[in-house]
């Protein structure tokens, strides 16, 4: 779950989280798409690439706070999302999310623990 305190909303329901370097290298490679509401995190990383995608995605880039200092929208299949400088976690998401979620740079971000 990835939850936007600024806005008081739920940005993603359904996420999972790739902290280790196969993990994050694989990403979203391969799949045949993304639900509205699911999300990959991967932790320790400021830039992407979208390699082997079959679909265009949303990127948030949030620092060691979970706010969030650059987005992407949009980013299409074989594109390279250069380093963000002091970016910590990176959300990628289905097209159109930052957008459908009224996702802002300044917003704070937090992943409450599953109960």
């Amino acid at each position: 779950m990835l939850y936007n305190l600024s806005k008081d909303n739920l940005v993603l329901e359904n996420t999972k989280l790739a902290a280790g370097f196969l993990q994050k290298f694989k990403g979203l490679m391969w799949r045949k798409k993304l639900g509205k509401s699911e999300g990959l995190l991967l932790l320790s990383c400021n830039s992407i690439h979208t390699c082997f995608m079959r679909f265009p995605i949303d990127v948030l880039f949030l620092n060691m706070d979970h706010e969030v200092i650059a987005l992407r929208k949009g980013v299409k299949p074989w594109r390279m999302v250069k380093f963000v400088k002091k970016a910590y976690i990176t959300v990628e998401m289905a097209e159109g999310t930052i957008e459908h979620k009224n996702v802002e740079v300044g917003d704070l971000l937090i992943m409450p623990a599953h109960e």
